[in-house]
């Protein structure tokens, strides 16, 4: 697939952040958004795991880990953020290092803080 082209997955998923941020509105903190969501993706036939664990290794060795906010049907890695403002680089280079970690190759970032929900869709 093309880094340009939309699938149905990430469709659903964008559709139910934008429900829950107009429902919810700006302001809250991401446990909050992150609660709305789950509720928002038991309505769809999304599988889902909240703070799912991936190893981290160099060189063949394991050397940490880290948990994603959400991974939806095996293969799509959702981190949360309740940041003011545009979203920082940073944590768009965070998810594809955390593609690149956990082997799956599409991660979205969503920050919900904002008076628009603001979505990045990165693609290894």
């Amino acid at each position: 697939m093309k880094k340009e082209e939309r699938d149905p997955v990430t469709e659903e998923i964008i559709a139910a952040c934008y429900w829950v941020h107009n429902e919810l509105g700006p302001g809250f903190t991401e446990k909050t958004y992150s609660k709305a969501l789950q509720i928002a993706l038991e309505k769809t036939d999304l599988k889902y795991e909240t703070e799912r664990e991936f190893s981290v290794s160099f060189d063949s060795i394991k050397v940490g880990k880290f948990r994603a906010d959400f991974v939806i049907n095996n293969s799509v890695i959702v981190e949360l953020r309740s940041l003011e403002g545009n979203i920082p680089k940073i944590y768009e280079s965070q998810i594809i290092s955390y593609l690149k970690a956990s082997g799956l190759s599409t991660g979205l970032l969503i920050n919900f803080v904002n008076l628009k929900c603001q979505i990045r869709r990165l693609m290894l």
